[in-house]
């Protein structure tokens, strides 16, 4: 595979075969920006008056409580806090209450961190197009992984259609879908196992596998894209 600096970062995700390489990518690129916001771009004007403006949401505040640096955190908090004041409780002869409530609604339906996790990973996922049109070497990774979350394959089934790939999409498709169908499917054995277990009518002493035990978990993470 002919390796550049757009390619390199999916390669790399594609290489590991463990769990939605998607999802993998997601957090590549969502822990690159919380280590970013909670670091060196505190100080930087621009990025400032844009977390300022939509603030973050209810995961990526608990993430960023999580780490390191809670004072970095609070001065965001602090200028975040003002520029709610100033806008949504102003009193202002056309600040009407509805025009609050529309206001707070923007804001909390809007996230700093989300918005630059779509950017890149609509990006990657371009790239997945492109390395599975002109290169064998990734059509072959891609062929091999062992899973992709539910929410993952249908965007990445969806924007087939989209990109028009000529040569490969119907290969691509047709190789998303029996990975996803194949690893549904077997979730569906273990979780069923899981269940019978608890049946009153089953053997009590019958111990579960290690994969049985993770069942709940695992499809809770395929249904959604969050591996815990």
């Amino acid at each position: 595979m002919r390796d550049d600096i757009c390619t390199i970062p999916v390669s790399e995700v594609f290489e590991v075969n463990d769990g939605c390489p998607i999802c993998r990518m997601r957090d590549t690129i969502e822990k690159r920006i919380i280590d970013y916001i909670m670091g060196d771009a505190m100080m930087e004007p621009d990025v400032r008056i844009e977390t300022n403006r939509v603030g973050f949401c209810e995961h990526h505040y608990d993430e960023m409580l999580s780490h390191r640096g809670r004072l970095q955190l609070a001065l965001m908090l602090q200028t975040h806090l003002d520029e709610i004041n100033k806008n949504v409780f102003s009193k202002s002869l056309f600040n009407t209450a509805a025009k609050k409530g529309e206001k707070a609604s923007r804001i909390s339906e809007t996230c700093f961190i989300c918005d630059k996790i779509e950017y890149g990973i609509s990006r990657m996922i371009d790239t997945v197009y492109r390395c599975y049109e002109n290169e064998r070497d990734f059509r072959d990774m891609f062929n091999s992984q062992s899973m992709f979350c539910l929410p993952h394959f249908e965007r990445l089934i969806s924007g087939a259609q989209k990109r028009n790939m000529r040569n490969h999409g119907s290969e691509f498709t047709k190789n998303l879908t029996r990975i996803t169908t194949e690893y549904s499917n077997g979730l569906y054995k273990l979780i069923s196992e899981y269940c019978t277990i608890y049946d009153y009518r089953s053997n009590k002493g019958e111990t579960q596998s290690p994969e049985c035990r993770e069942s709940v978990e695992k499809t809770v993470a395929f249904l959604t894209g969050r591996f815990t």
